[in-house]
């Protein structure tokens, strides 16, 4: 027996009145010293249960960031751009003055962008990296335990107790850091977390979109130029909305819905306050 303050001397902490339930950190519990206590029966959870579900989708973190930073920096320009050049235009100032605060939007804009996602990402690869070493410690510390951790993995799943508990022995033999990091944590050393690439990505997507409306801005001249903004603007934002929308496996109608109403909100205020500054100017 042991208390929840020993955790890091190899202690997991269980309810007394439910021995499969963690109990939580700082209540004051029995709980089963790992190597030696624990029934083969008896589940383990898993520290990181609900960061890295076992039963979470294929595929490896580092292309669901790159596609989601490909897809908010898109949209995020579009909306961005064309919403301070419709604000500028409303003002009736010149062709010139338009174009130039839609490319300080698209390069002050892609730049933050870039910064922003490199911290998050960044952030990100740091505690993959803290569960990688913690998960490599464990096998060191606690090899039985661990190993009947994978067998419950694979039991869930529908393997059958005895092949799961000999697949499980097979792959610890093989790789059981790239076992647990795969089926316990959903993560794989090749696949993770790339910052630079999220920046990168991030930075030339917004350029991308902001690269919409800027075009416009400058072909366009006149009374016309505010409805040919919005109008480029919302059509890049229905196509980025659908083809976003199918990557994903989601309904493109939907998708292409929400980014409209959201940009063309966020145009619409724009260009009112813009003509209300105008105004007042």
């Amino acid at each position: 027996m042991c208390s929840c303050h020993e955790r890091d001397a190899g202690c997991r902490c269980f309810s007394p009145s439910n021995p499969s339930r963690p109990a939580a950190v700082n209540a004051t519990v029995a709980c089963r010293v790992r190597p030696n206590s624990v029934a083969p029966g008896v589940e383990l959870p898993s520290r990181h249960s609900t960061r890295h579900p076992s039963h979470a989708p294929s595929g490896g973190p580092e292309s669901h960031l790159s596609h989601r930073a490909a897809w908010l920096g898109a949209n995020d320009g579009i909306v961005s751009t064309a919403s301070l050049m419709l604000g500028v235009a409303a003002t009736s100032a010149s062709t010139s003055a338009v174009v130039t605060a839609g490319f300080a939007g698209l390069v002050g804009g892609s730049l933050s962008m870039a910064s922003g996602e490199y911290v998050s990402v960044s952030s990100q690869r740091d505690s993959e990296r803290a569960d990688l070493e913690a998960e490599r410690q464990e096998l060191e510390d606690f090899p039985e335990a661990e190993l009947r951790e994978l067998t419950e993995i694979y039991v869930r799943r529908g393997l059958d107790r005895e092949l799961a508990r000999e697949v499980a022995r097979q792959l610890h033999r093989h790789d059981a850091l790239g076992a647990h990091l795969r089926d316990e944590l959903n993560l794989s050393v090749d696949e993770m977390a790339n910052p630079v690439q999220a920046a990168v990505t991030s930075a030339v997507s917004f350029s991308l979109g902001a690269a919409i409306p800027l075009l416009v801005g400058w072909w366009t001249r006149g009374g016309g130029r505010l409805l040919a903004l919005a109008l480029a603007a919302l059509v890049g934002l229905a196509a980025i909305g659908a083809i976003g929308a199918r990557l994903g496996g989601a309904l493109g109608g939907r998708a292409a819905a929400r980014v409209l109403i959201g940009g063309g909100l966020a145009m619409a205020i724009t260009t009112l306050i813009g003509r209300l500054v105008g105004v007042v100017g």
